[in-house]
């Protein structure tokens, strides 16, 4: 998969090919690579890894989908043909490490691959910045220096805090980002609820009166938050959809986007 447009050139992401001894894999992802918004995350997610020093590459044309939605909506044949191909993929290229900025990757790696021979070294990607920031090797300004930050709530993503535990991460990232600015929603870390879109309803139609997407907004609104930061491309989507649906004058950002601009990149 080939993110489109190109990063500026100062921006590197060398493929397995041009950087054969990288040390972390970075999965891109279906939505990383072909949704126009989730792009930025992907290009947000670049210019950090370029910032920190972190020796990394990417699968480009090579990387498939996970397969990850596919098995959730029953299509075992197609999980299977795509998570063959991927290890098979993983395994020529020695990958021992791979961060992922979508939920849904980090649970396909954890939790399915296992099964079939592919066990890695799985990051999402708020815990390897959170890594960064503790290393020194991401230094975002003082809090002195920057403007009072808006207030943001942080909609966890079912994959990441429910299914597999990681919830605090992100927020030690935002209290980096915006400091003293995390509202919390009633419904958070591993008591979330789905933006809608988990367990393949990504694919699948919904009424309007009843899309899960704009109860979650809803809760999010409540809030009084003028960011809604995410930490999953679907929910990226779904919590963009359902502020829209709102008409209120609200931001939806990725955290990696929020950290990227902390530190002015």
């Amino acid at each position: 998969m080939n993110p489109t447009p190109d990063s500026p050139p100062q921006w590197k992401a060398p493929t397995v090919r041009e950087n054969p001894g990288f040390e972390i894999l970075y999965w891109v992802g279906c939505a990383g690579a072909y949704d126009r918004r989730a792009q930025r995350v992907t290009r947000a997610m670049v210019k950090l890894l370029n910032t920190a020093g972190v020796n990394f590459a990417v699968l480009a044309g090579e990387e498939k989908c996970t397969g990850e939605s596919a098995r959730r909506l029953g299509d075992e044949f197609l999980f299977q043909e795509l998570a063959q191909a991927n290890i098979e993929t993983l395994a020529r290229h020695k990958v021992r490490k791979i961060v992922a900025h979508c939920p849904h990757c980090v649970n396909a790696f954890l939790k399915d691959y296992p099964q079939f021979g592919g066990a890695y070294e799985v990051l999402h990607h708020t815990q390897l910045l959170a890594g960064l920031v503790e290393q020194g090797r991401l230094k975002v300004p003082a809090e002195g220096s920057r403007q009072e930050p808006l207030p943001i709530t942080y909609h966890d993503p079912c994959y990441l805090a429910r299914v597999n535990g990681i919830h605090q991460a992100p927020r030690d990232l935002l209290a980096l980002a915006a400091p003293g600015a995390l509202r919390e929603m009633g419904r958070c870390r591993d008591k979330t609820s789905c933006c809608g879109a988990g367990g393949g309803r990504m694919w699948m139609e919904e009424t309007p009166a009843q899309r899960v997407s704009t109860q979650r907004a809803g809760e999010a609104l409540a809030t009084g938050a003028k960011t809604v930061a995410v930490g999953c491309p679907f929910c990226l989507t779904m919590m963009t959809d359902g502020v829209a649906a709102s008409g209120a004058e609200v931001q939806v950002k990725d955290v990696a986007e929020l950290l990227a601009e902390s530190l002015g990149l």
